[in-house]
């Protein structure tokens, strides 16, 4: 059980048997005396990805989650799915939709992954925070054009396209964030 004080962003806990992920969360403190403290809470439901909110009292009790995160490895795409091997166990999941279609943009062969495994069920897919891409289309480069910041569209590897500065040339290893799809410095 988890007591809906102990509640913090990333944590996992379930509400009518599905697992939720805590996106965030702030404490409201009664006005009147003998009141509860509120937490209120704003959650995905890991199964369906949908967002929702919620208040719980302090004193709240939450049942615990089984839910797990793995080390994983991106092995091969697949049509419109993507192959993923759990480097714990060598179990291998092939996953489409939603939770392949948010991050193929930013998975190489043999990339590493995070799994997030509800009984025996792959629900969530997590790439690192800033990978490594190699530019293979952009404009030539802009030599002293002018002395403000200038970008350009970039295609990567993976197919996805970002904004760049404008002495990036096609060949380059760039590193991308990947919660904000933008560039963040050469590789």
């Amino acid at each position: 059980m988890i007591n809906a004080n102990d509640l913090r962003r990333g944590v996992v806990f379930q509400l009518d048997s599905v697992p939720c992920a805590v996106i965030d969360v702030s404490f409201q403190s009664p006005t009147a005396r003998g009141g509860n403290t509120l937490v209120k809470t704003k959650y995905r439901n890991l199964i369906t990805g949908q967002v929702l909110n919620n208040s719980f009292k302090s004193s709240d009790k939450l049942d615990e989650a089984d839910f797990v995160r793995r080390k994983g490895q991106f092995l091969y795409a697949a049509g419109d799915a993507g192959v993923f091997m759990d480097l714990e166990n060598y179990e291998q999941y092939e996953l489409s939709g939603d939770i392949y279609d948010d991050v193929k943009g930013y998975l190489l062969e043999g990339g590493d992954v995070t799994l997030g495994v509800f009984n025996d069920l792959v629900v969530t897919l997590e790439v690192p925070q800033v990978v490594e891409l190699i530019v293979t289309e952009t404009a030539p480069a802009i030599k002293n054009a002018t002395a403000t910041a200038q970008t350009k569209e970039a295609i990567l590897e993976t197919g996805i396209s970002i904004q760049v500065p404008g002495y990036l040339e096609s060949g380059e290893k760039v590193k991308v964030d990947t919660r904000e799809c933008r560039f963040v410095s050469r590789a």
